[in-house]
């Protein structure tokens, strides 16, 4: 795959480069990426199960496992 830019402010390269660590930042960034594709599949799953189990099921669940995770809003969505 071609190799593109994108442009951040200094102190956002910075952190970047700190939390890449030893690999480069492209890599760190695919890492990141494909975390936050898996988050929000899980958001969906989630808030699907919320849905659509009854809420004894869902009690149950939370007194057994803990319950389900809460659904994250994304507050930079488009």
């Amino acid at each position: 795959m071609a190799d593109t830019s994108v442009k951040v402010d200094t102190a956002t390269r910075d952190l970047l480069k700190k939390l890449a660590g030893d690999r480069p930042i492209k890599d760190y960034l695919a890492v990141l990426a494909e975390k936050e594709e898996r988050e929000q599949a899980l958001n969906t799953a989630t808030a699907t199960f919320r849905r659509v189990l009854p809420e004894a099921t869902l009690e149950r669940f939370d007194a057994d496992f803990g319950g389900l995770p809460p659904v994250k809003h994304d507050t930079q969505a488009a």
